[in-house]
C-alpha cells in the first residue's frame, strides 16, 4: 500500500504520543505491587470502564468480527457467545461486588480468600496460576498474529523480501509493533495503561463512527441486497445455517466448513451453554479481572462494567460493519480471484483500496489503538501471576516492594517472548481462538463455577478440576481431529473436556475433607455470595442473628436475562444503522429502551452504597 505524506506523518504522531504519555505518567505506577498491577485502587469506575473496553476492542478481534459478518451476515452477532460476550451482563449485576469485596490483587491470591492455605489451597493456588499463564500466552499469540497480518498489508515499508517462513513480513511487524507497545505497559504498569487506553479509545469511537459514515455513502441497500445470500440480514436460524453462498460466492462455504458452523443451532447452543457457565464462574484471570479489582468499591465495580457494555458495542460494531458493507460492495471481485480467500484480511483490503487519502492514517491510528489497548492490559495483567503468586508467596515472602516491580518487569518480557514464539507457529486466528475459547474454557469453568456457588467445594478439588479439564483441553481436541480425520470446531470437544472436569471436581472434593467452617464463614461473611450455601450461613447466623444473608438470587437472574437482550439491542442497533433497514432499527431501539429502564429500575437504583 502507498501511504500519503499525512497519513504516516499521523500514524508516526500516534505513536510517539501514546509511547510517551505512557511513560510520563509511569512514575506514579511503580511503588509497589497495588500500584504497578491495580494502580493503588484510586482510579474512576469510568476511566477503568473505558479502559476495559478499550482492551476489548482489539485488532485481531476486529478482523474476526468482520469476517463473521461478511460469511455469517447478522446471524454473526450471536457468534461472541463463545467468548462469551455476555459475562459482561453478569459481572455488571452481581459477581463484579463479590470479586472486588474479597480485595486481593490477582485471581490466584483470591484461591486464599476461599479455600485458606493448608495443601489442597496451595495447589488450587498454583492450578490458577498455570492456567493463566497458558490464557495469557495464547492471548499474546492470538494479538501477535491479528497484527501482523493488519500491519503488513496496510503499513507501506517491506521489511524484509521472505513471504513463508517464521521472518516473514507479517511477523516481523509483530514483532516490531509488540517491542514498541511494551515500553509504557512493561514500565508504568496498570496507571500507564489506562491512560493510553482513554486516548486510544476516544480515537477508536471516532475513527468507528467515520468508517460507519463511509459506508452509509459510499453503498446503498441495494447493492448490499445483491451482494448477499437470501437470510443474510435476519438474526435468527435454525438447526443448519442454510446460507446459500452457492452461485453467489461458492468459496464462502469452504470458510463455513473450515470453521466447523455448518449446524449452526448446535454451535450457538454449546456455545450459549458454555458462557452461561463461563459467565457464572466469573472473570477469568486477566486484564478483565485486573480491572474489577482495581475499582475503589463493589459498588464501583459494577458500575465500571456497566460502562463497558454502554460504550463498546456501539462504535465497534458500527466499524465492523461499515468494513463489511465496502468489502461487499468493492472487494468481491479481489476475493473471488483467489485461490483459497482469507477473509480475515477483509479489514485491510477495504483500508487498501476504499477509504480517501487523509483519512487512511487517521483509521491506521484508531486500529494501532485497538491493538495497543488489548495488547498493553494482556501483558500488564500477566507478570502478577508469576511474582506475586509464586515468588513472593512461596519463594522470598519478605522481599520488598522495589524488587517486586523489577522483577515484574523481567517476568513481562519472558512471557512477551514466549507469546511471540507461539504467535510464529499459529497459522489462523480463528482456530486459536476457538482452542482458547472453546477448549481452554472448557477446563476452566466448571471448577470456577462451584468455588462461588457451593460450600462443600475445597481446594483439592479445586485442583483436580482444573488440572482435569486443563489436561481435557490439551488432548481432547487434537483426539476428536484424529478420529474424524480432519479439522473440526472446538467448541464440538466442549462436552466432553466439561464431564472429565466435572469428574475431577466432583472426586477431588469428595474423597477429601471439606474446609476449615472459619474459613468458610470469613469468606460467606466478606463475599456475601447466594447459592447452596445452607449449613455455613446457620452457622454465621448462629453467630450474628444481626448478618443479611443475600436472598436476590431471583433479582440478579432477571438482571441478567434482560441484560443479555439489551446487550444483543446494543450489538444488532448499529449493524442495521449501516444497513439502513429501518424496520428492524425501529424494533431494536423500542427494545432497548424498555430494556434500559428496566435494568434503571430493577439494578442501577438498587445497587449498594459502600
Amino acid at each position: 500500500m502507498v501511504l500519503h505524506t499525512v497519513d504516516i506523518a499521523i500514524i508516526v504522531a500516534y505513536f510517539a504520543t501514546a509511547v510517551l504519555i505512557g511513560l510520563w505518567v509511569s512514575r506514579r505506577g511503580s511503588k509497589d505491587l497495588d500500584s504497578y498491577f491495580l494502580g493503588g485502587k484510586s482510579l474512576p469506575w469510568y476511566l477503568l470502564g473505558i479502559s476495559d473496553a478499550s482492551g476489548m476492542f482489539d485488532i485481531a478481534g476486529t478482523m474476526l468480527l468482520v469476517t463473521w459478518l461478511f460469511v455469517y451476515g447478522v446471524k454473526s452477532i450471536w457468534l461472541p457467545f463463545m467468548w462469551p460476550v455476555f459475562n459482561q451482563v453478569f459481572l455488571m449485576m452481581f459477581l463484579s461486588s463479590w470479586l472486588r469485596r474479597s480485595n486481593v490483587l490477582t485471581g490466584a491470591e483470591w484461591i486464599e480468600t476461599r479455600f485458606g492455605r493448608d495443601t489442597g489451597a496451595n495447589l488450587a493456588h498454583l492450578s490458577v496460576v498455570f492456567f493463566a499463564l497458558v490464557n495469557v500466552i495464547g492471548m499474546l499469540a492470538y494479538a501477535f498474529k491479528g497484527i501482523g497480518k493488519f500491519a503488513s498489508v496496510m503499513l507501506p515499508w517491506k521489511l524484509t523480501a521472505a513471504t513463508e517462513g517464521l521472518f516473514n513480513n507479517d511477523n516481523l511487524y509483530a514483532v516490531l509493533i509488540l517491542g514498541l507497545t511494551s515500553l509504557y505497559a512493561i514500565k508504568g504498569g496498570m496507571i500507564s495503561v489506562v491512560i493510553t487506553e482513554v486516548l486510544q479509545f476516544t480515537i477508536l469511537t471516532v475513527t468507528s463512527i467515520t468508517i460507519g459514515i463511509v459506508a452509509i455513502w459510499k453503498v446503498s441497500p441495494e447493492t448490499i441486497q445483491a451482494a448477499v445470500p437470501a437470510g443474510w440480514s435476519n438474526p435468527f436460524f435454525g438447526l443448519r445455517l442454510d446460507m446459500g453462498w452457492t452461485g453467489l460466492f461458492d468459496k464462502v462455504n469452504d470458510t463455513i466448513r473450515a470453521d466447523g458452523n455448518e449446524f449452526f443451532g448446535i454451535i450457538i447452543g454449546l456455545m450459549f451453554f458454555k458462557g452461561i457457565l463461563a459467565s457464572l464462574a466469573g472473570p477469568a484471570p486477566n486484564y478483565d479481572m485486573q480491572r474489577v479489582l482495581a475499582t475503589r468499591s463493589p459498588r464501583e465495580a459494577c458500575l465500571m462494567n456497566g460502562m463497558v457494555n454502554v460504550v463498546l458495542y456501539f462504535p465497534r460494531y458500527m466499524m465492523v460493519t461499515g468494513l463489511t458493507v465496502i468489502a461487499l460492495a468493492f472487494c468481491m471481485a479481489d476475493l473471488k480471484a483467489m485461490d483459497k480467500p482469507d477473509f480475515e484480511k477483509v479489514l485491510p483490503m477495504v483500508l487498501t483500496e476504499h477509504i480517501p487519502q487523509g483519512v487512511v492514517g487517521f483509521l491506521l491510528a484508531g486500529l494501532l489503538a485497538a491493538f495497543m489497548s488489548n495488547f498493553a492490559a494482556t501483558i500488564n495483567a500477566a507478570p502478577a501471576y508469576v511474582v506475586n503468586d509464586i515468588y513472593k508467596r512461596f519463594i522470598n515472602p519478605g522481599s520488598s516492594a522495589k524488587t517486586h516491580v523489577f522483577l515484574s518487569r523481567i517476568a513481562s518480557v519472558v512471557i512477551l517472548g514466549i507469546g511471540i514464539l507461539f504467535g510464529l507457529m499459529t497459522e489462523r486466528i480463528t482456530t486459536l481462538v476457538m482452542w482458547i475459547v472453546g477448549a481452554l474454557y472448557g477446563g476452566y469453568v466448571m471448577a470456577n463455577v462451584l468455588k462461588w456457588y457451593w460450600w462443600r467445594f475445597n481446594g483439592y478439588g479445586y485442583f483436580w478440576g482444573m488440572v482435569s479439564g486443563l489436561a481435557g483441553a490439551m488432548s481432547v481436541p487434537w483426539i476428536v481431529q484424529q478420529a474424524l480425520g480432519r479439522d473440526v470446531n472446538a467448541m464440538y470437544a466442549f462436552p466432553i473436556i466439561l464431564v472429565i472436569s466435572v469428574a475431577g471436581c466432583i472426586l477431588g472434593t469428595l474423597l477429601t475433607a471439606a474446609e476449615d467452617d472459619e474459613i468458610l464463614k470469613r469468606f460467606y461473611r466478606t463475599v456475601r455470595p447466594w447459592g447452596f450455601w445452607g449449613p455455613i450461613r446457620d452457622k454465621v447466623l448462629g453467630e450474628d442473628p444481626s448478618f443479611r444473608p443475600n436472598t436476590r438470587f431471583r433479582r440478579d437472574a432477571s438482571n441478567v436475562v434482560v441484560g443479555i437482550v439489551w446487550q444483543l439491542c446494543l450489538t444488532a442497533l448499529p449493524i442495521y444503522l449501516v444497513l439502513r433497514q429501518w424496520n428492524w432499527i425501529g424494533a431494536i431501539a423500542a427494545v432497548l429502551v424498555v430494556t434500559t429502564i428496566f435494568i434503571k429500575l430493577n439494578w442501577y437504583d438498587k445497587l449498594d452504597t459502600d
